[in-house]
């Protein structure tokens, strides 16, 4: 098959690599998927600059965990007629070396979750980590019916699927938005009030807003950086989801003042959620997509030999929506 890899760390350029490679059997439980499509995240250009160093020891690794294709072979206690399954995928990376960028990937088959007719494939690549992430964030502590929700950096991959996945179930929503464009691309996703990031003064905004009424839950994606604002506007037993805290990696927590609150933190990370917590996000995502009550943003789409163009793009950080390479 054709494929993409590195055998070190470093710069796409430097790195990345475009030529055959094996395609793998499947196992017991386990389908090859041909690939169509396959989604470049940031957590994937973060492994290849090596951020897990033992990634590497057992030989080189096909970057990329998310992708969508159709479903080519299957093995022992797999349903036949899950043969020809239009799917897409998750986790294709993570624990093991070959991901999805590739022709082929062979992976448990139930990270090979069915893809309706309504969606094609470049859209099924992007639900991956964003739209599993932000499931999470959003109801692994309950219903979110007439909810306040904040939703920080809403025009980001995560925020912009929390924002539409809490109006769908219910919420209010109030996103942040650091620039004219991000505050558009919010209220596309369905915010019912767009403010700057959080700050003294956003919280005023914010309950200004609200008639004093404070957040029930939040979307964070900085949470060093915003938490000192947070605490300002967070009710009493209301809950932080975070899946980052990039400003500041190791944040100093404010314990007493946390807890007189009775906040829940949670952290989350889509590679180690629970198997029903996947299943839960799955079978949501999957009702959206036959519905067609998601937008999607694909930003750019590279061929899989020009994969060092889709790294970087993603690199420079300055990209609403998916980076896509096309198989």
């Amino acid at each position: 098959m054709k494929a993409v890899w590195y055998t070190s760390f470093g710069k796409a350029g430097d790195v990345l690599e475009y030529g055959e490679k094996e395609a793998l059997d499947p196992g017991p439980g386990e389908v090859l998927v041909r690939l169509s499509a396959s989604a470049v995240n940031p957590s994937d250009v973060k492994k290849r600059m090596g951020a897990s160093q033992a990634l590497l020891n057992q030989g080189y690794v096909i970057p990329n965990s998310d992708g969508s294709g159709v479903i080519e072979a299957i093995g022992k206690g797999v349903d036949e007629q899950r043969k020809g399954e239009r799917v897409w995928v998750y986790n294709g990376q993570h624990r093991r070396r070959m991901g999805t960028s590739a022709e082929f990937i062979t992976l448990p088959e139930n990270q090979a979750v069915f893809l309706p007719d309504e969606a094609n494939f470049l859209i099924g690549a992007c639900m991956g980590i964003p739209a599993m992430t932000a499931h999470r964030c959003l109801l692994a502590d309950g219903s979110v019916k007439d909810k306040l929700v904040l939703v920080t950096g809403g025009a980001g991959r995560v925020g912009y699927y929390a924002i539409q996945l809490a109006k769908y179930f219910g919420a209010e929503v109030i996103a942040t938005a650091g620039s004219a464009l991000s505050r558009q691309h919010c209220e596309e996703a369905g915010a019912d009030l767009v403010v700057e990031h959080p700050s003294p003064a956003t919280g005023k905004t914010i309950l200004q807003h609200t008639k004093g009424r404070k957040l029930d839950r939040v979307i964070e994606g900085d949470f060093g950086g915003n938490l000192p604002f947070l605490l300002d506007i967070v009710e009493t037993n209301g809950v932080i989801a975070s899946y980052a805290s990039a400003s500041e990696p190791e944040p100093k927590i404010p314990f007493y003042r946390m807890m007189y609150l009775d906040i829940t933190l949670r952290t989350v990370i889509v590679y180690d959620m629970p198997w029903q917590a996947r299943k839960d996000a799955t079978d949501d995502i999957t009702k959206m997509l036959v519905t067609g009550a998601l937008k999607h943003r694909i930003t750019q789409t590279y061929p899989l030999s020009e994969s060092v163009l889709a790294h970087e793009a993603v690199e420079k950080g300055d990209q609403y929506g998916c980076i896509l390479l096309e198989i």
